[in-house]
């Protein structure tokens, strides 16, 4: 019997010993996991106390990819002032893909891209439009100023920006392009004499004429001034924009332009973009870049069907599809004989250059976009107000319309009409072209301006030059005080050492350059209805279902 309960009572103790068993294995593997999670945290706090762990104020260079060996990201330092953060315009720039707000890359971006402008604007139109290139990829600016932008505190602010150059299209820079005596300054550089243009045919029917004509001319002059400071930077792609115009490089792997380029083909010369124009949809707009979202598409990127389809609602009752110009801007490759062909192309003195259109990337054109543009224009030209007398101020129909209208109304009439052909307020037609991809949402634009504006960028440039300004204005002696506002052309080509002025040997270097009557661009209406082949059924077809 006693057998018997001895074994009746082993599974007991044999059970209680695996619990004891599995209390000690619970207890380790608690303690064990308390320790490796006191480590784990006194670990990290160790790491980001001594600025090993990333945040998010830290952000890649633009240019550089991060994936590279040796690419290292950069940290942004913050504002401290709680005043700053509350009105937004803290004393360091936060905007989180650059370095600071002067975008110091240096020779680092390839390729090299340049813009050059003419331009009267203000620092209000100049620094988005500016700063916005800069976030895309543009390394160098060609700003020919006159007007508002040619006045002290705004040229001094434009000048204080890394990688600008001013140009101020002065009385004596004027008489030299018409004099033809910009050969001395561009033989500096011991490239081509801009005097060519006079000698050509090809920029002749534009010469002496008022206004739009006068612009015209002047825009492609200037361009081939910038060429040669392009090529004296070192720089590989130079665009003429506008500055209510902005490139919107779409279709790449990053919204960067300098992407864009790299990966054109060596063997293209000429890159068109075709542009977008902007749709407002309140007549109240101040800040275009930050304002306006909705574009109409150009007909290079919609289909004929669709385009000579939704023609007569798109327009609207105006002159044509586009307000204004429909045939794009281009990029040209800096090389040998490169010169401009208007303010829309490049062309080569010494060959046909190749040229592809690209199918999603645009320019941006921003027209009519505030209310006081109608009368901004009418105060640029001295025409008569007569349907005569505008056709040789105008090249396109509705500049003379508005130019018409702003010349002859009261500015409540002007207001009238202005809602009825620039500004959208009826959202159901709105929703249908936008169905039907007339219309586009484009919003990555505002959104970088915006970014640039709350991060200070603006009103930084603008501080720092203030002050740039005050130190020199106190180091300056009373000779100075008393000299002209503009420095003298040749301040703006500085000199070579060792430069010597041969204009024999140097015009016979262009006896061996081919002639050419290729004609100027100018700006150009998208195509108008009497484009369209009236013999195609299926263009009927869908004239009909979509009216």
């Amino acid at each position: 019997m006693a057998g018997l309960f001895a074994t009746l009572r082993r599974p007991t103790n044999i059970s209680s010993s695996n619990f004891q068993s599995s209390s000690v294995f619970a207890s380790r593997l608690l303690y064990l996991l308390t320790v490796i999670s006191v480590s784990l945290a006194v670990f990290a706090f160790v790491l980001q106390w001594r600025g090993g762990l990333p945040d998010p104020t830290t952000r890649w260079i633009p240019g550089h990819d991060p994936n590279e060996a040796g690419s290292k990201p950069v940290r942004l330092s913050s504002s401290s002032s709680g005043c700053a953060d509350i009105l937004g315009q803290s004393r360091t720039a936060s905007f989180p893909y650059f370095r600071d707000w002067k975008f110091n890359f240096g020779s680092d971006l390839r390729p090299k891209i340049s813009i050059t402008t003419s331009t009267s604007a203000g620092l209000e139109q100049i620094l988005p439009w500016m700063f916005y290139h800069k976030v895309i990829g543009v390394t160098n600016f060609f700003l020919f100023v006159e007007g508002k932008a040619a006045s002290p505190n705004v040229s001094k602010v434009l000048k204080s920006i890394p990688g600008v150059r001013v140009i101020y299209r002065t009385k004596e820079l004027e008489d030299l392009q018409a004099k033809r005596l910009l050969f001395d300054i561009l033989m500096i550089y011991n490239v081509l004499c801009p005097s060519r243009i006079w000698n050509e045919t090809w920029l002749a029917g534009f010469f002496y004429q008022p206004c739009n004509h006068e612009l015209f001319v002047k825009q492609t002059l200037n361009m081939e001034m910038a060429i040669v400071m392009a090529r004296e930077a070192g720089v590989d792609w130079i665009i003429h924009l506008d500055t209510d115009e902005l490139m919107h490089p779409a279709g790449t792997s990053e919204y960067s332009l300098r992407r864009l380029l790299a990966d054109i083909p060596e063997d293209v010369d000429m890159v068109i973009f075709p542009n977008y124009e902007s749709s407002v949809e309140r007549d109240d707009v101040k800040e275009p870049f930050s304002e306006v979202s909705m574009f109409k598409k150009n007909y290079d990127h919609l289909t004929k069907e669709i385009y000579f389809g939704n023609y007569k609602e798109a327009t609207r009752g105006n002159p044509n599809y586009f307000l204004t110009y429909g045939n794009g801007k281009s990029a040209a490759r800096v090389q040998d004989h490169l010169r401009p062909n208007g303010a829309h192309r490049w062309h080569n003195y010494m060959k046909s250059p190749k040229e592809i259109k690209l199918e999603e990337a645009a320019v941006l054109h921003y027209t009519y976009p505030k209310f006081s543009d109608l009368t901004s224009r009418r105060d640029r030209c001295g025409c008569k107000p007569t349907k005569e007398d505008v056709k040789r101020c105008f090249m396109l129909e509705f500049d003379r319309a508005a130019f018409i209208i702003a010349s002859t109304l009261t500015e409540e009439e002007m207001l009238h009409w202005y809602r009825e052909h620039v500004v959208w307020t009826d959202k159901t037609l709105i929703q249908k072209l936008i169905k039907k991809g007339i219309l586009t949402r484009i919003y990555t634009p505002m959104a970088i301006v915006q970014g640039l504006k709350e991060s200070g960028v603006f009103v930084s440039v603008i501080a720092s030059a203030r002050r740039d300004i005050i130190k020199d204005e106190s180091l300056s002696s009373a000779g100075n005080r008393n000299a002209s506002r503009y420095p003298h052309i040749t301040d703006t080509f500085p000199r070579k050492m060792g430069w010597i002025f041969e204009p024999q040997s140097t015009a016979r270097k262009f006896v061996e350059f081919s002639t050419t009557d290729r004609q100027a661009i100018p700006p150009e209406s998208p195509p108008g209805m009497d484009g369209i082949d009236l013999t195609d059924t299926k263009y009927l077809l869908n004239m009909n279902s979509s009216s």
